[in-house]
């Protein structure tokens, strides 16, 4: 199998980010520094190494829902000190999060070691659902709403498309809601920008069928056999071929208490 999957499977990281670690030279095959994609490797013949670390393929695989607050960094480390995702999950060990929100927005954001199945949830060719709800300045009308139909384009020459619809007016701002397939860097924001309006707020409500409804800013859950059977679903993969899941511990509190109040702007 390629290199790059081998380290997915590993639970390293997806596809995409295992190339990264391959192009930086972090990874060993044999003894030798791999200094191109592409290097085919053999499971139980072949010593694969990261950052001088063997590796093996996960035994057991975790998933984690995540309903991450605004000043969380999408990252397994920051090298700036700040706190990312994995700080905030208990027992965190050999997770990596499943795409990426930007630091200034919270929601669904899922967590796992299972890199075959993050790499295709990222993956635009399997359209996987994510519903954002924004609060934004002003009155979001028909007009809008069709364009987000019809497309935008944002910078650098991408035509984004998505579903939007108001869903409530307070005051002088618009809750509306947003439904992608797409997960280009602040993709939703940009979409917004481009016709007019300066998103206030931001959050993802549901990630391929995950929701953060019952869970406040900062905390997180195991996902249950039927919620991992849906994504593997989603993406055309057998979770019979795979590792059984491993037993979370249940549902976890990160923070106050009082962090409950905070989701209801997001659940109405």
């Amino acid at each position: 199998m390629q290199l790059n999957k081998y380290l997915a499977l590993c639970g390293v990281a997806s596809r995409r980010k295992a190339n990264d670690c391959i192009a930086a030279g972090r990874v060993s095959v044999n003894g030798r520094r791999v200094e191109r994609l592409g290097v085919q490797v053999k499971e139980g013949e072949d010593a694969v190494k990261l950052d001088g670390k063997v590796l093996h393929p996960a035994r057991r695989f975790r998933y984690v829902l995540l309903n991450k607050p605004a000043d969380a960094v999408t990252t397994v480390r920051d090298d700036q000190g700040r706190k990312t995702v994995l700080d905030l999950v208990g027992e965190p060990r050999g997770l990596f999060p499943v795409g990426r929100l930007d630091l200034d927005t919270e929601g669904a954001l899922l967590l796992t070691n299972d890199g075959e199945l993050a790499h295709r949830l990222a993956h635009p060719r399997y359209e996987i659902d994510k519903l954002y709800r924004a609060w934004v300045p002003g009155l979001f009308g028909e007009d809008a709403v069709k364009r987000f139909r019809k497309g935008v384009v944002i910078e650098g020459g991408f035509v984004a498309r998505g579903e939007a619809q108001a869903v409530r007016r307070v005051g002088a701002k618009t809750l509306v809601e947003v439904r992608i397939h797409e997960g280009k860097k602040r993709q939703v924001r940009r979409m917004f920008q481009t016709l007019g309006f300066t998103v206030r707020r931001l959050a993802r409500v549901n990630f391929g069928g995950l929701t953060v409804r019952g869970l406040a800013v900062g905390e997180w859950r195991d996902l249950k056999p039927e919620e991992i059977r849906m994504l593997y679903r989603a993406v055309g993969l057998s979770k019979e071929a795979g590792s059984k899941p491993q037993s979370g511990s249940g549902f976890r509190v990160s923070g106050s208490w009082l962090l409950l109040c905070k989701t209801a702007w997001i659940c109405g």
